[in-house]
C-alpha cells in the first residue's frame, strides 16, 4: 500500500530487486476485477510490495497468503492488514517456495502478482513446474515479456518462452498499464496476463523435461534449421517422423509441432 491509504509507512523501492511499486488506483481495481476473487479459494500473492495489490483482495476476500523477499516490507504488510483481514506472510525466495504444497488442503491456488522484472521468467517457469496445483495466475510483468508469452508462430518474438508456456496454459493477455502507475516509473511498459493451466491430459507431452530440451535446443541457435539446431537431441528421421519439415526453423513450428517432436524423440 501506499501511505495515503493508512498510517504505516513504507521504505523506498530497492532498484537491486527490481522494485517497482503499483499505486494508480484504477488500474490495481481493474486487476482485483480480472482475478474476482470468492470465499473458500486458495489465493496467493507472489512480491506484495508495499501492498497496493494486498490489502484490496484482502479486503475483498478476507484471506490471503503472501510471499516476499524483502524482510523490511514483512512488518509493514502485518500491520496495514492487521484490521482488515487475515494476512499469511511466506517470507522467502519465490523460487524457493513449494507452491504445490500451499495447495496441501486440496485447493488449487490462484496466484496473482506484481513480478520483478528482473526474474519474471524464471518465476513463470517455477509456477509451472507446479501447475497441477494452480487454478489460474494473473501477473503484472513487463509488457514485452507479455507479448513474446502470447505470441504465435512466425513471429519475431515468438520463442522458447512463449511454446513452453503456451504447451501448458492458455495466455490470455488483459491489459497494458503505462509506467506512470508506478513507483518509481519504469523505463517500460507492462501488462497485465492471466494464464489458466491446461489439464493434464489435454497437454499430450510425454516426457516434460525432454519437451524442455528440445525448445529449448530448437531456439538456442534459432538461426540455424532444425535439422542443424537439434543434432544433439534428435536426429532428421525422428524430425520427419514427427511431421516436420527438417529445413525449417524454430519459429515457424507451432506449439504442436514441439510436442511431436518430444514426443517421438530419443536421446542420442
Amino acid at each position: 500500500m501506499s501511505t495515503r491509504e493508512g498510517a504505516t509507512t513504507f521504505g523506498r523501492a530497492k532498484k537491486a530487486l527490481g522494485q517497482h511499486f503499483l499505486h494508480e488506483r484504477a488500474y490495481i481495481d481493474r486487476i482485483v476485477q480480472a482475478v474476482d476473487p470468492r470465499p473458500g479459494e486458495r489465493l496467493v500473492e507472489i512480491g506484495p510490495g508495499q501492498g497496493a495489490l494486498t490489502l484490496p483482495l484482502l479486503r475483498r476476500h478476507g484471506a490471503l497468503t503472501v510471499i516476499e523477499f524483502d524482510r523490511d516490507l514483512i512488518a509493514p504488510l502485518a500491520a496495514a492488514a492487521e484490521r482488515v483481514g487475515e494476512l499469511a506472510i511466506v517470507h522467502r525466495d519465490v523460487l524457493a517456495v513449494d507452491l504445490t504444497a500451499l495447495a496441501a488442503d486440496g485447493r488449487l491456488l490462484r496466484l496473482v502478482g506484481n513480478l520483478p522484472y528482473n526474474i519474471s521468467s524464471p518465476i513463470l517457469f517455477h509456477a509451472l513446474d507446479h501447475a497441477t496445483a494452480i487454478r489460474d495466475m494473473h501477473f503484472m510483468l513487463q509488457k514485452e515479456v507479455v507479448d513474446r508469452m502470447g505470441a504465435a508462430p512466425g513471429s519475431k518474438v515468438y520463442g522458447r518462452l512463449s511454446v513452453m508456456l503456451q504447451a501448458r496454459c492458455e495466455v490470455i493477455p488483459l491489459f497494458d498499464v503505462p509506467p506512470g502507475a508506478f513507483r518509481p516509473p519504469p523505463k517500460v511498459d507492462s501488462a497485465v496476463v492471466r494464464l489458466l493451466p491446461r489439464p493434464s491430459q489435454a497437454i499430450g507431452i510425454d516426457d516434460p523435461a525432454r519437451f524442455a530440451a528440445v525448445v529449448r535446443a530448437a531456439f538456442g541457435q534459432r538461426r540455424k534449421t532444425l535439422r542443424n539446431a537439434l543434432s544433439g537431441v534428435c536426429d532428421a528421421a525422428a524430425i520427419t517422423a514427427a511431421g516436420v519439415d527438417p529445413t525449417s526453423r524454430a519459429e515457424q513450428l507451432a506449439v504442436a509441432d514441439f510436442v511431436r517432436l518430444a514426443n517421438i524423440s530419443r536421446p542420442q
